[in-house]
């Protein structure tokens, strides 16, 4: 599975953010997609997932609320709509895969937030 991240970019706080990760090979063996961020000098977190049916997601306690998460049409793509963004979500955004035998990441995308 090869995962690729776009999307990213600068923004003032409060503003908004469309990330987008497209999925290509043995995408029928995913189980669930998610999102995760790392920010300079700290490991990386979890930001929020999607089950391979699309119906459950689940969210960080930090961005319920202001992200949301979807799969497109074809299923091997997925979303990240980031809005009323803080400085405090600047971090390189990653996409991941979860397959039954190993999970796959992304090269991520940078978002930096300004105040």
């Amino acid at each position: 599975v090869q995962l690729v991240e776009s999307g990213g970019g600068l923004v003032q706080a409060g503003g908004s953010l469309r990330l987008s990760c497209a999925a290509s090979g043995s995408t029928f063996s995913i189980i669930h997609m998610g999102w995760y961020r790392q920010a300079p000098g700290q490991q990386r977190e979890f930001v929020a997932r999607i089950l391979s049916g699309g119906d459950t997601t689940n969210y960080a306690v930090s961005v319920k609320g202001r992200f949301t998460i979807s799969r497109g049409i074809a299923k091997n793509t997925m979303y990240l709509q980031m809005n009323s963004l803080k400085p405090e979500d600047t971090a390189i955004y990653y996409c991941s895969a979860r397959t039954p035998s190993v999970d796959y990441w992304g090269r991520g995308t940078q978002v930096t937030v300004s105040s």
